[in-house]
């Protein structure tokens, strides 16, 4: 997993997703309209893992497209945020411990084995169908980082 040390682009993938896994249309961020999974092609992410990158987070925003996986981490807050967000802690190996909506100006309680937290717009991991026990996979997107085609995780 040493490409999740630094701040970057790429994908999301649930494990087992593969191309033309959904019947589904999508929208933008990569929602299933029906199949309530992502679709093949991933969900965009954003990789925040630099000191910097976690602090500002989702703060200021007022939406996402696809998710923010904050690295190291065990806890977020929505102090500050202008609206709800899905919140799924994620082990060593990438799998979900926990999935959590939470509106804006509220703590998070520290999950003991999480390792990274996954950050959506509210209803967003409902709609990919990611549950406690599911495993994702990142695939760096090559760019600034230098890191393109490389997977992690599971």
């Amino acid at each position: 997993m040493g490409d999740l040390r630094r701040d970057g682009t790429g994908l999301l993938r649930l494990a087992g997703a593969t191309d033309g896994a959904t019947d589904g249309a999508t929208d933008g961020a990569g929602r299933a309209d029906g199949a309530g999974r992502a679709d093949g092609a991933g969900i965009p992410l954003e990789i925040a893992a630099s000191y910097r990158a976690r602090t500002r987070g989702l703060l200021g925003r007022t939406g996402i497209a696809g998710a923010l996986l904050l690295t190291p981490a065990a806890s977020v807050h929505t102090l500050g945020m202008r609206f709800a967000i899905d919140v799924a802690y994620l082990d060593r190996r990438l799998r979900v411990l926990a999935v959590r909506t939470m509106p804006p100006g509220r703590l998070g309680r520290p999950r003991l084995r999480a390792r990274h937290v996954l950050e959506a717009e509210a209803g967003a991991m409902a709609a990919w169908g990611l549950v406690p026990g599911a495993e994702v996979t990142v695939e760096r997107q090559a760019g600034r980082d230098g890191a393109g085609g490389h997977r992690s995780g599971a």
